[in-house]
This record gives C-alpha cells, structure tokens and sequence, in this order.
C-alpha cells in the first residue's frame, strides 16, 4: 500500500518527509479500498525496468504477449523484477533474472501454487533477452514533437492520436545521430571548460559489498551480490539519465587502484557503482578536469588527488568516454544544431537542446538570440550589390558615436582590441573586424541594408535601424540564419525549409505530400507526386506572403503560378487541376555573382580567418562565420559544404555570460565541426562554376588595385567584368623596394581551386 502511495502521489525522494506524506497517504488509502484494488493498482503502476511501468507493459516489453498468453516461467520472471527491475529484468542481464526467476518458481511450487512438473519444465525454459514492441531507431525528440503540433493542428487531437496516421520526415538518421552527438559533446566540453558545481546529494551510509565469491544459499530470494546491487540501484532513485549520455552513479571509493597499475602513483582513480551498468572506475584523466566552479570566470585550483573532487557516497553523473566512464555534471548551459539541404530547404537534422526531458523548449525553431558577427555576411552581401567587390578598402579605424540625449557614448571595438587600418573586404569578413562593418553600413545606409538583407527571410521588424545593425544586435532564430546561410550555398536562392514528407493513413494511402522549391534557374517546373495538398492547409494557412515556415515548423507550400492561371479574383482557381504548370522553383534573391564572390570569401573565413579550425574537415567547399555577442552571451557558427547548410548555437536560457574567451570559434565551432564531418562523410567536394561574367586578377593586398606585374605579393580576387580595378601606381615602387623577394606574409585573396 505505502508503495502504491509514492507511485501514484509522491516523489522518490528519500526524505523525512516524504516518509511521513507516505504514510498517511497508505492509511487512508486502506480505509478507502480493499486489499485486491490495491494489489490491481500496485500491478498496473510498478516499474519493472525498460520504462515497462505496470505487468501488462512488461508482459508486452520483454515477451511480446499479453498477460494471459504468458507461461508459468514468464510469469515468475515478471514477479521477480520488482525486487530490483534495472538488474533483474532479462535485457540487462539473463543469468541473474534466471537465478531470480528460479526463486519465484521455487517458491510456487513449494506453496503448491504448481506442480512439480510445472515447476521442472520451468526451470528448463531459457530467459528471453530479446526487447519488444516499437524500439526508436532516431533519437528526434524536437522533430517528433513538431510533427505532432502539426497533426493536432490538422486534424484535431482526437483524430490526431487515434486515427492511425504515418508521417514520414525529412530528417536523415545518420546526420540526426551526428547532431545529437555533437552538441552533447560541445555543451559537455564547455562545462568542464567552466568548473565543477559539486555532487547531486550525497548516501549517508553505503551498504556493505559483499565479497566477490560470496554466493546465495538455496533458500535465499537472490544472492547477496545481486542484492547489494538493488539495494545502489535504490540509492541512484529521484537521479535519471540525462541527454542518454549522462548515468547515475554513486561512489564507492576515491583510491582506488585497478589491479594493473598498483605501482603507478598517478593511476588512483574513483570506484563508483554506475545505474544499470554495475560497478567502474573512473580513471584520474576523468577527474582532473573538476575544478571547483566560482563562478562562470573564475575557477578553483586545479585537483591533485580524487578525494579533493570526491567522496564516498557522493551520488554523481558519469558518462562514457570510449570504453570508460568520466565524471560529469548536469550542464546548465544550452545548444542548439539544425541543418537543412541548401537545395530544398528540407529539414536533415535538428536538435533543440541537450536533453528532452528536462526541457521541451525548441531553441532551432523558439530561441531568439543575438547572431553577432554571423549575421555580417548579409551586409557584405548588401554592399557587393552596391558596387563594392572584395578588394574594396574600408578603414579598420578608431570611431566613437556620441548620443546627446541619453548622454552616452558608444566606442565599438574589434574582438582583439586593435585597429589596422585599410582592410579589403574579404579581409574585414574573414577576420571579423568590427570598425569594417560599422563603417561598411555607415557608407550603405541603413534604410537600404534592412531592405535588402530581408531578401534573405529575415523580419524587418527584429532589424534594428542604427549602426549596431552591423554588429549582429538583432535577433534570429537558428532556423532562420540557417535558412539565410542557405542562400549563399545554393547560388542565391531562398529556400522555405520543412519537415514532413509526407502523411499516410491506416490503410497507406498518401494523404499529402510535400513537394519543396528546389534552387534553380533553369530546372523545368514540378509535377507533384501522388495527391496534391488540401489548399486550405497547404497554400492558404501560411504566416506570411513570403511563404515561410511559422516557429512551430508549420508546412508552408505557395505555388507560383504562371500567367493566366489565377481566377478573377487572384486565386488559386483551377490551377490545382492543371498540375504542370505549377512551378516549384524557389525564388532568387540575390544576382548569381553576388553570391558566388560572398561563397569565395566565406570559404576565407575558414582557411585564413575566425573559422580556421574548420580547417581540420579537410574539405575544399566548406564555408561559413563564427558569431559572438557582447559579453560572450551566445557563441554561433554557421555555414555549408556540399548541399548541407548548418548552424550550431551555444548559450544560456536565461542571459548570462557565458564566460571569457568562450567566442563562436570556440564555444560553438567544435559542435558545427564534428556534425558536418559526419553530415558531409562519402559526399564530394561541390565545385562551383563561376559566372560567365565575373574574371580573376592579380591585385596589391595593400591596395585592392591591380597588381603590378613581377609584384611578389600580389593574389588572385575574382571581379565581375566591369568592375575589374584601376591598376596600383605605387606597385612598382613597393616591388623595388622588396628587392623581389617575397616576404612570406600570408595575405587572404581566392585560391586557384576557387578562380578556375
């Protein structure tokens, strides 16, 4: 009764208090029902391992039947797990739930509950280990939770749930897989980066652990090992596995020695018993990290033995580290990682944050943050159609803004806190210089550069008109500054992502399917396979003329018709029925040898600038820019390669620093890195063709002018034709001043690979 109390009402907490809660709760619940209502509820809440609560569900987990198809030996093992359902359930071990379902049985028969043959021909049945029922082959959880807002939205809750839809996705399950994996392991590193907050709670008295070769007598319900192992696995209740890669765990020991490396002084690790994987040692390599945490700048001093991080019976997270376990913590830090396929906006991967459970908020689509520097592309991209190209000099330069009437003073800075004066272009972006942009939207015009970055997609009223334009101070979501990258990926192309491929019914039959705008110029119009969307859901239900995705990832789809095929009142009409003439091609945005020089400099962004990290892909069409904002408050990266357009995202929730030298590079680059090394695995490097009317030139780095010939510090910047610069006059005088040698600096321009 007291146990059907805590299930039903109360936590696991292992408090006074929930004690006392407990046992007024059973009192009164003898009062109000009988002994066999009870014992029927306690069967239908008990957790019997594998997130099997109840017998029925365990009945379906481990053996795939109902309860009354099972055997006097299934049975058994079922009565058996809740003495300690995370060790004797069969998928986790076989041998110890035969011991503990041999008990049961010897029990039954004893009671005469069955016959000695029953009770032989039990014993004789082999454990099934094997799982049933629907196992998760895509650990989705934002994108399944996506998918159904969008069912209940069109069908309703009732017939959402029950009518026995399929949908099928656009996410791809290894680049899912990846994400998930990076992103974990980008927020793990940045929290040990900051120190270690301390334990989860502590066990005020471990049970004794019997030794190795003690063994049950027959009479006994388990042996003495695998009761001491229930008795931890009691001790981890209230903790959970966190993010799938962060396990409970109770310490056992903090000098501990494994037997190989008694001799070595360094080898003392941690003994700790891990939830559902037994006893483990964490080695020193996983503890020497655990500085104390002060505060998100400041960290104690560094460990110099185990007891100065650990003690016995402190409860902990672990998590795997190859074939080891590391000490770990809850991270209270957040990420985002989403990637579309730049041709077609479809949805590949998508992960909201660190762990479902303890949040369902979607940061990919829900998070607006400051993008910093990662938004400087688009206005780089706004002075390319004005008339600058790369090699256009701006003055990295000192500029102070005074506000009379706020009285307040503005004095923006570049990340390093230097100035270097005359800076190309590709330069400015590559390196992120701060006064470069400044003074680049200055010289453009507000008004024009709001207008024209929302070609891209973004909302004109999250873009603020001032100056700080330049730097990132407006908000996006990841979804969205993935979808503006895109552009630049696909040749220049805005793209509308989505999710759902399509959605079936009980009996199959192709409910609606989703057929995306693909980034072309020259592609013939698509005929949509299978029935064409409802309008009503399709076309009509759309937030806004441009024909975006709203934030809870609602399908979007607005055919462009060609002429004469709306009706009188610009409608649809019957265009529906006439399916070839629909024309399926996203719309361009910006001129094809804008964005051809803007993937050039990107691709500089990673092989000589703030993205150089990047570098270790070892890809040639990898492209993309760090992004940081004030105070180290959220770390970007986004970017391409291939046809696969990324962004990663680190930060706080609620703002707060995320501490010193945590920039987009750092914080976030790792994340993006080992995502796209996966996500771009057995695809080419994408060659892209440069446009008919754009040349390669020798130019001075000095200054963006045409190179004198022989100079030994010219490079290769690519030009639209009538764009091509005046020649240097000072080339000649600097070449004789060089005395022809090279002086080995490396200076950004276009690589041959680019050019030609």
């Amino acid at each position: 009764t007291m146990q059907v109390a805590r299930n039903f009402f109360l936590t696991r907490d292992r408090t006074f208090r929930r004690k006392i809660d407990e046992i007024f709760l059973a009192l009164q619940i003898e009062r109000e029902l009988s002994k066999e209502e009870i014992l029927e509820l306690y069967f239908n809440k008990i957790f019997l391992g594998n997130r099997a609560y109840g017998v029925v569900s365990a009945a379906h987990t481990y053996f795939g039947r109902e309860v009354d198809e099972l055997s006097v030996a299934q049975v058994a093992l079922i009565a058996g797990l809740p003495k300690g359902p995370s060790i004797l359930n069969p998928a986790a071990s076989p041998e110890r739930a035969m011991q503990r379902r041999n008990y049961v049985l010897g029990r039954m028969a004893r009671l005469e509950y069955i016959t000695e043959e029953q009770y032989r021909e039990a014993l004789q049945t082999p454990v099934e280990s094997r799982l049933h029922g629907r196992v998760v082959e895509v650990e989705a959880p934002w994108v399944a939770e996506m998918v159904r807002t969008e069912m209940i939205r069109r069908f309703g809750e009732e017939e959402a749930y029950g009518g026995g839809y399929r949908v099928y996705t656009s996410i791809d399950g290894e680049r899912q897989q990846a994400a998930n994996a990076a992103l974990r392991q980008a927020v793990l590193a940045y929290d040990r980066r900051r120190g270690y907050r301390g334990t989860s709670g502590q066990v005020e008295e471990l049970p004794p652990r019997p030794q190795p070769d003690a063994t049950a007598d027959g009479d006994a319900e388990v042996d003495p090992m695998v009761a001491w192992q229930a008795s931890m696995e009691e001790h981890l209740d209230g903790m959970r596995v966190v993010g799938d890669v962060l396990w409970p765990a109770v310490v056992l020991d903090t000098e501990f020695r494994p037997e190989s490396e008694d001799d070595d002084e360094d080898a003392p690790g941690a003994e700790v018993y891990v939830r559902g994987h037994g006893v483990a040692h964490i080695p020193w390599e996983g503890l020497v990290w655990a500085r104390r945490y002060i505060s998100e700048s400041s960290q104690g001093p560094e460990p110099k033995r185990p007891s100065d991080v650990l003690a016995a019976g402190d409860r902990i997270h672990v998590t795997p580290v190859g074939d080891q376990w590391y000490l770990a913590q809850e991270p209270r830090v957040e990420g985002a990682l989403v990637a579309l396929d730049s041709n077609h906006g479809g949805v590949v991967a998508l992960t909201g944050g660190f762990d479902f459970g303890s949040s369902k908020f979607n940061r990919v689509t829900q998070a607006l943050r400051q993008s910093g520097s990662a938004f400087k592309p688009f206005l780089y991209a706004a002075a390319l159609e004005q008339g600058y190209t790369a090699a256009s000099i701006v003055q990295d330069a000192p500029v102070v803004f005074e506000d009379e009437a706020l009285e307040s003073t503005w004095r923006p800075e570049n990340y390093s806190g230097r100035f270097f004066g005359p800076t190309r272009l590709r330069e400015g972006l590559a390196l992120s210089r701060n006064l470069v942009s400044i003074r680049l939207l200055q010289a453009l015009g507000v008004n024009y550069t709001v207008d024209y970055v929302t070609r891209f997609g973004f909302e004109e009223d999250r873009l603020p008109r001032d100056l700080s334009l330049s730097l990132g101070s407006s908000s996006q979501t990841p979804l969205e500054l993935t979808r503006a990258y895109a552009v630049f990926a696909n040749g220049g192309f805005l793209i509308d992502p989505w999710f759902i491929e399509r959605i079936e019914d009980n009996d199959g039959n192709v409910l609606f399917r989703h057929t995306p705008r693909i980034a072309c110029d020259d592609c013939p119009a698509v005929v949509p396979e299978g029935p064409t969307p409802d309008p009503d859901h399709v076309v009509a239900e759309r937030m806004s003329d441009n024909g975006e995705s709203d934030r809870s990832g609602r399908i979007i789809r607005e055919p462009v018709l060609e002429d004469g095929l709306e009706d009188e009142d610009g409608g649809l009409g019957d265009a529906l029925d006439e399916l070839p003439t629909l024309d399926f091609r996203a719309r361009r945005v910006i001129d094809p040898s804008v964005a051809y020089v803007m993937d050039s400099m990107l691709k500089d962004v990673i092989r000589d600038g703030t993205g150089r990290r990047a570098l270790q892909l070892g890809r040639s069409d990898v492209a993309g820019k760090t992004g940081t904002t004030n105070d180290f408050f959220d770390a970007w990266f986004s970017g391409y390669g291939n046809h696969i357009t990324a962004t990663a995202w680190i930060g706080f929730d609620q703002l707060q620093p995320l501490g010193p030298g945590e920039a987009g590079a750092v914080a976030a680059g790792p994340m993006w890195i080992d995502f796209m090394r996966e996500a771009l695995r057995g695809e080419p490097p994408l060659v892209r063709e440069r446009p008919a009317d754009m040349v390669a030139v020798r130019i001075s780095p000095e200054t963006g002018l045409l190179a004198a010939s022989g100079d030994p510090d010219a490079i290769f910047e690519i030009f639209p034709a009538d764009k091509v610069p005046d020649p240097d006059p000072g080339g000649d005088e600097r070449r004789d001043r060089s005395d022809g040698e090279h002086n080995g600096d490396r200076r950004s321009g276009s690589s041959m690979e680019d050019l030609f």
